[in-house]
């Protein structure tokens, strides 16, 4: 392959609008790699915002036009920044929330309360009061002790809560097992027969509305038949005011993935739906990774380069503090110089700084004569990668910077050492 075609392919992986410069250089939403540097420091994650809007809209308009009583919802566990709730907030979209953390970013964001939809396997007494206090506009019910929980809450304030009973179809996806949750053995969710046993109990409740079902399948997926497949399972269910289908639909890292597209996601539930379901009812949908995955990319600084016994080991200032979905489930990432991305040059491992041997971001990627002080861009970080931030070893959580027609602003700022010891008493 040619270093130039090498280098289209790689930039295809990388937000709409990348492009290189006259030397050869990667440029992020108008602005070129080395100021982001300059300004942010290493490791950085770069989110392309215009990217993130058009999914937004895509999925949004995508889905009004097949079934016009629906919403998109954005499944924020995948990015849990009040700058992305606030800018999808901004684009009409509702808020899937899990845990009273995401909910109170949600609600600081200037998300409508009404347009939440609260998860959660294991919510507590207090997320749940949280919840209806804020005005939460659905509770997605998980198991009989999150209706007893609220019915008890309920009874004390005299207010009335709309809920969806989340159902395990039994449906095992070709994902990694770690985002698999739609399957017998599943810690999410009521199988088919304690599902029907739910709702006949909530039918019965004086505080607790049940507006409908609910169902995801799990995380990555690049085979429609599962969401059709989950579609049929809540169909038989019976006739409810609203089907929430959840999410799942994956995103291309790397060459070889082939994701279908949105709207051949939308096609395979929305087919079976008009087929199954009651036309008056309200589909809602829950897109979290494929959201936000390709509009970033994660910026690192070169520090170490170690050759021999057949190995180059390329080490960068982050790894897995900043990206834990290599370590978690061995997700697989692209990487390039972002100086001189071609594609091509040595097969290295590009590694972090972390005291593990699993600390890998990429297990093998074609770097051009690597060396220290090189910058390096990750594409396919906008997704968990935040969410899954930490502080091992120390490390401090890199910044979030947004990037829009040549201009640029942290939206998260780095930590500070003193930012670890925040938290610590005397």
């Amino acid at each position: 392959m040619a270093a130039t075609q090498a280098a289209q392919d790689l930039v295809g992986l990388f937000p709409n609008g990348t492009s290189l410069d006259a030397t050869g250089a990667l440029v992020l939403g108008g602005v070129p790699v080395a100021e982001l540097a300059e300004t942010y420091g290493t490791p950085a994650l770069i989110v392309d915002e215009p990217s993130i809007r058009a999914r937004a809209r895509r999925y949004a308009d995508g889905l009004a036009a097949r079934w016009p009583n629906s919403r998109a919802t954005f499944a924020s566990k995948a990015f849990p920044c009040t700058a992305v709730y606030r800018l999808l907030a901004e684009e009409g979209l509702g808020i899937d929330v899990a845990g009273g953390g995401e909910l109170t970013l949600a609600l600081a964001a200037g998300a409508d309360p009404a347009g939440l939809v609260v998860h959660g396997n294991a919510k507590t007494e207090e997320e749940l009061r949280l919840a209806v206090e804020a005005g939460a506009g659905t509770i997605v019910v998980d198991n009989f002790d999150d209706i007893d929980k609220l019915e008890a809450i309920l009874d004390a304030t005299g207010a009335e809560q709309g809920v969806l009973v989340r159902v395990t179809p039994d449906i095992r996806p070709d994902t990694h097992e770690a985002i698999s949750t739609g399957q017998n053995g599943s810690k999410f969710g009521l199988l088919l027969p304690q599902a029907r046993e739910a709702i006949a109990r909530l039918r019965g409740s004086d505080r607790l509305r049940l507006d409908g079902v609910h169902v995801h399948v799990g995380s990555q997926i690049l085979d429609l038949e599962p969401f059709g497949q989950a579609v049929e399972a809540v169909a038989e269910l019976g006739e409810f005011a609203v089907y929430d289908l959840g999410g799942g639909l994956g995103s291309r890292y790397t060459y070889t993935d082939h994701p279908p597209t949105v709207e051949a996601y939308l096609d395979a539930m929305t087919d079976v739906a008009k087929r199954l379901l009651p036309t008056d009812a309200r589909i809602l949908i829950e897109p979290g990774r494929s959201m936000v995955a390709e509009s970033g990319v994660s910026l690192y600084r070169v520090v170490s380069v170690k050759r021999g016994g057949g190995h180059t080991f390329v080490a960068v200032d982050g790894g897995m503090g900043d990206n834990l979905e290599v370590s978690l489930y061995q997700q697989r990432f692209e990487a390039a110089i972002a100086t001189r991305p071609t594609g091509e040059g040595e097969l290295c491992r590009l590694v972090g700084r972390h005291c593990e041997s699993g600390d890998t971001l990429s297990a093998g990627v074609r770097l051009e004569d690597p060396r220290v002080g090189d910058l390096i861009a990750v594409p396919v970080t906008g997704a968990y990668t935040y969410a899954l931030s930490n502080n091992y070893n120390g490390a401090r959580r890199p910044p979030v910077v947004f990037v829009r027609d040549g201009e640029h602003r942290a939206v998260v700022r780095r930590e500070t050492y003193a930012d670890l010891m925040r938290r610590d008493l005397p």
